[in-house]
This record gives structure tokens, C-alpha cells and sequence, in this order.
């Protein structure tokens, strides 16, 4: 009668869904699902359903562009997709804000997957977990649940999924290729880590492992017509919004920005990157004379002061073509960021760093494989400790005015 609950303790499966369910209390804890009025994906998942791609704007709490007589939501739409069946349903009462959650699940309990595929040992894989979820903006964003949060958070537990996918030891490369797409199309920033993705499926996973040359072609090509697949169809997407088959919308957004925009040239430019390094790095909380005394600023807050636990990346060593090669992934889906014009609006912590954080979750359990030092732990409770505070910060003083 004993022997089946030791079993299943045993999975790894159920150990993954129970870390999974972990991150969708402490979300559901602090969010009691509360509904967002930047309920954007809902409206464009009931545009969807009325069988085109403009919205009817409904008010300006909805991010949207106005383009030749009509309002566009701007943002990637795989996150209206995963609404598409629950606005069916209710319509316009769809709370957005219970996707975070199901993604918080998704993105927990594959993150503990990783880990346990990585072969890192239990005690510094909960280490490790816990800061990825909780010690960084994603708890965060999946707590809010507003359009650009749940995009970040989508965008995180898809990107998680493939690189989950990629630390199996015989990985799929059509499923690689349909989390990757799905993160993709929830934040387009991650389609700069394509090559790497690529690599990583041509050598077998994450751990450099090489298959057979034949499995290793059927794997690439499986992959590759994904890849392709959803090209086309982000191209026709493109063709019916803008008139063109590449994504105008940041720009066409960046011009009518009178906030921060300009009528003429890119969103991205070198000019940004000054303004963009202070953001990531340097920008500090403010420090108050009164409750509640440190207070974070709403324009962001560095890494540096919200997940320093990240450090730990540096030191990965082995294997060294999986080190080098996710470093790559991580600077080079940084870097549309670090061109970008604005750094994520209002926000605790960089939101924008969850788009290459999850190479970077990668560099920590590698790391973690030899060793886990005291200090590293120590930041990870600094980490979980000032998310935590940022959430609590935004539950008591941001929420209530909205």
C-alpha cells in the first residue's frame, strides 16, 4: 500500500508538475487572479473569433495602433491564441490574468525538468529553479497578467519548453521547433537565437551530445520546416495588418508615440543603447523618508539591484560548445533590447531581461553542476526576496488605483 506513493514521488514527471504547481500558488497567492483592464489579448482573441485581425478599440487602456482606419494590438499574438477557446466561451469577461497562471505552471515545472535532465543534483536544481521563477521578473510578470507582462511570461514558458526539449537526450525536432515558434510569436526578440536553436538540434541537445549524422538530418529538417512554416504564416499575418510581410507595428506604434516616439526613423538605434545600459545595470530603487522607505522606480530597476544571483552564469565551464553557444543566444536576443527607445515603460525590474534569461537559467544549472557556492545562494535569496518586495509593492500601492 506504501510502495505506489514512493513511485510516484519517483517520477520526474510528478516532481516536475509539483515544482509547476509551487509557481502557480505563489502566483495565485499574491494575484488572486485579479482582472486587468490591459486585457489586450482578449479583445484581439475576440477579434479573432469574429474572423479578422483589426479590434474594436474599446478604450485607451488598450495598447493599439491606428492604421489606415483601423486599430491593431500591437503585441505577438500566440498569447490570444491560448485564449482563443476560454473567450469563446465567456467572451469579453475572459480574465486574462488566469493564463499567467496556467504559464507560471508551465514555465515551473518545465524549468525543473531542465534540470533534472541536466543531471544537476536535487538540492542546487531547487536552488536554481526557484531563482529562474522567483527571483526574477517572471513571477512577476505572471502575477500582473497585463498585455506586456503575460507576453514576457508566454515568451519565457515556451522558450523554456524547447530548451527542455533540447536537454532530453533524443529530442524532437518539430516539438523544439513548435515551442520555439510559440515563444516566437510571444516575443519576437527570441527569433535572433534561431541559429542556436538550430545548432542545438543538429548536435543532439544542451549537453553536446552528437547523434547519428542521419538522425541528426531528420532532426534538422523536422525542425527547419516549423521554422518555415511559421514564417509564412507571421508573413501573411504581416500582409493583412500593415500591407507588407514584415512587422511594422513597433514602428508604426514608435511614430504615434508622443510620449517617447518621433514621427520620423526606427525604434532601434545606437543612440538608445547609452539609456538601455543604465537601465540594465545601474538604475537603483529610490530611497524614501517615509513607509514604505525603499520604493522601486517605475521606470525599472537594474539587475544589478532585482536578480544579481545571474552572476552565477559566468561561471559555467563545460560543456564549452553548449557554454559558448548559449551566451550567444542570450547577447544576441539582448541585443534588440539594448537598440530599443524605451526599456519596457512601467515596470519592477528589467522585463525586457526575461527575453534571454532562460540561456542564461541554462549557464546557472551548468554552472551548478560542479558546485554551488554559499554567495550564489545568498543572492538567490537576495533575488526571491526583492521580487518578492516588488510584487508586494505593486499589490498594495499600484493595483488598488487601477
Amino acid at each position: 500500500m506504501t510502495a505506489a506513493p514512493v513511485r510516484l514521488a519517483a517520477s520526474p514527471l510528478v516532481r516536475a508538475c509539483l515544482f509547476g504547481l509551487l509557481a502557480f500558488a505563489i502566483t495565485a497567492l499574491p494575484s488572486h487572479f485579479h482582472y486587468t483592464p490591459f486585457n489586450n489579448y482578449v479583445v484581439l482573441a475576440s477579434a479573432f473569433l469574429h474572423g479578422h485581425v483589426w479590434i474594436d478599440w474599446p478604450n485607451p487602456h488598450i495598447d493599439a495602433v491606428y492604421y489606415y482606419g483601423r486599430h491593431y494590438v500591437v503585441n505577438d499574438p500566440v498569447p490570444s491564441l491560448l485564449l482563443l477557446p476560454y473567450v469563446a466561451l465567456v467572451g469579453m469577461a475572459a480574465n486574462q490574468t488566469l493564463l499567467g497562471g496556467v504559464l507560471a505552471f508551465v514555465a515551473g515545472a518545465a524549468a525543473w525538468r531542465i534540470a533534472e535532465n541536466l543531471e544537476v543534483p536535487l538540492g542546487r536544481a531547487a536552488v536554481i529553479c526557484a531563482f529562474i521563477f522567483a527571483g526574477t521578473d517572471l513571477w512577476w510578470t505572471a502575477v500582473l497578467g497585463d498585455v506586456w507582462f503575460l507576453a514576457q511570461t508566454s515568451c519565457v514558458a515556451f522558450l523554456l519548453l524547447a530548451l527542455m526539449e533540447l536537454s532530453g537526450r533524443n529530442p524532437k525536432g518539430w516539438l523544439v521547433g513548435l515551442y520555439f515558434v510559440l515563444a516566437i510569436g510571444s516575443r519576437f526578440t527570441v527569433a535572433m537565437a534561431l541559429p542556436v536553436m538550430a545548432y542545438f538540434v543538429w548536435i543532439g541537445n544542451l549537453d553536446a551530445y552528437r547523434a547519428d549524422y542521419r538522425d541528426r538530418t531528420r532532426r534538422l529538417v523536422s525542425f527547419g520546416a516549423v521554422i518555415v512554416a511559421y514564417a509564412v504564416v507571421w508573413m501573411a499575418y504581416n500582409e493583412v495588418r500593415w500591407g507588407v510581410i514584415w512587422d511594422a507595428g513597433h514602428t508604426v506604434f514608435f511614430h504615434e508615440d508622443a510620449q517617447a516616439g518621433s514621427l520620423y526613423g526606427s525604434p532601434f538605434g545606437l543612440h538608445n543603447l547609452r539609456m538601455q545600459i543604465v537601465s540594465f545595470f545601474i538604475t537603483a530603487p529610490r530611497v524614501l523618508p517615509r513607509f514604505p522607505f525603499i520604493f522601486p522606480s517605475f521606470r525599472g530597476t537594474a539587475l544589478t539591484w532585482t536578480s544579481p544571483a545571474l552572476v552565477f552564469a559566468i561561471w559555467a565551464r563545460q560543456p564549452w560548445q553548449s557554454v559558448r553557444a548559449l551566451w550567444i543566444a542570450a547577447i544576441c536576443v539582448a541585443a534588440p533590447s539594448f537598440l530599443y527607445y524605451v526599456n519596457g515603460y512601467t515596470q519592477f525590474g528589467m522585463r525586457h531581461a526575461l527575453d534571454f534569461e532562460p540561456f542564461l537559467f541554462v549557464l546557472l544549472l551548468l554552472a551548478a553542476r560542479d558546485r554551488l557556492p554559499k554567495w550564489e545562494t545568498a543572492l538567490v535569496c537576495y533575488s526571491i526576496a526583492s521580487t518578492a518586495y516588488g510584487i508586494w509593492i505593486w499589490v498594495r500601492f499600484v493595483l488598488p488605483t487601477r
